[in-house]
């Protein structure tokens, strides 16, 4: 049976959900989302003999939101899942992760190896490193209307967002990142989330209720804690020096959708295609073919068969 409940881990408060017994696999949402992300995984990991814990990340849902931008790095994010693993009593675990989840997850193995034995990451591929800071680079190739840059200055994204929760959420389930005109850059005086008169319309994979359910706990939470994670970007590639041209070395899985415009982009496709430099332990590269980008929602059966296999697998490799 899955509960919830709330787990302090590195100096804030997380909001779990969980379910099952057995060796910890942690999944880390990603933007805009939450562990209730996951309500399709939760049930069929802990099914194949599991303790899965699905987080509010920092900043999400009923997770502590704090003030400080600083306070949402690349370390501020692992440090939450390296406290959550001491919190809940292991020495180790296996760690998913989705969207900005991933980056979390990815990380999370190549800082600490001796707790995160094995990796999966859905959506967004490994981290290589560039050579200088993303937003700079960005800027020294004339764009200057990237969704990441729209995102920087502090109130901008929220009042557009917190305007009408339920047309936001809307407007992100319904566009996907599958439309890179349309998802990735944002035209002047337009926002991000384009003309509401416009109806959007639902996937079929997401219902009214389950929509409501990520409407109900934005219009408490607001939306400025997940643009802080995208107010460190530049912060990130500072903090990650140490690591530029590093291996993660534990076995790996990559999951995305054919559609994903965050994987079908020149960069994003040549990072799918060179991801074996960074994890050369990579056990499988799925891409379900005509999914978009919030794939554990879309193809739940794909991917919980991908990541059952996976965890058992590396089950497997680890008692041996």
């Amino acid at each position: 049976m899955q509960s919830s409940r709330t787990i302090s881990a590195n100096g804030i408060d997380l909001f779990v959900r969980e379910q099952g017994q057995g060796p910890l696999v942690i999944l880390c949402h990603g933007w805009p989302e939450l562990s209730y992300s996951w309500r399709h995984q939760i049930p069929a990991i802990a099914d194949a003999g599991f303790h899965v814990v699905a987080p509010d990340m920092r900043g999400f849902g009923r997770t502590t939101a704090p003030a400080d931008i600083a306070a949402y790095s690349i370390f501020d994010t692992v440090g939450d899942m390296v406290a959550l693993v001491d919190a809940l009593g292991e020495k180790q675990a296996v760690i998913v992760g989705h969207d900005w989840g991933a980056p979390v997850a990815w990380h999370s193995a190549m800082f600490r190896p001796d707790i995160f034995t094995a990796v999966a990451g859905l959506s967004v591929p490994p981290p290589l490193r560039g050579r200088e800071r993303p937003l700079e680079t960005l800027r020294k190739n004339g764009i200057t209307n990237f969704y990441w840059q729209y995102f920087q200055t502090p109130g901008v994204a929220e009042r557009e967002f917190e305007r009408d929760v339920a047309f936001s959420m809307r407007a992100i389930v319904g566009r996907g990142f599958t439309d890179p005109a349309a998802s990735l850059f944002v035209e002047a005086g337009k926002g991000f989330l384009g003309d509401p008169s416009v109806p959007r319309i639902l996937p079929d994979w997401i219902g009214e209720d389950e929509l409501a359910h990520f409407v109900e706990t934005y219009r408490a939470s607001g939306f400025r804690g997940g643009f802080n994670w995208y107010r460190n970007i530049d912060r990130n590639w500072e903090l990650t020096t140490p690591w530029h041209g590093a291996q993660i070395h534990q076995p790996a899985l990559f999951i995305a959708g054919s559609k994903d415009s965050v994987i079908t982009g020149l960069i994003g496709a040549k990072r799918v295609g060179d991801m074996e430099r960074v994890v050369p332990n990579l056990t499988r590269k799925l891409i379900i073919e005509g999914a978009g980008h919030w794939i554990q929602q879309e193809r739940p059966a794909e991917v919980n068969a991908a990541l059952i296999a996976f965890l058992k697998q590396v089950g497997k490799a680890s008692a041996a």
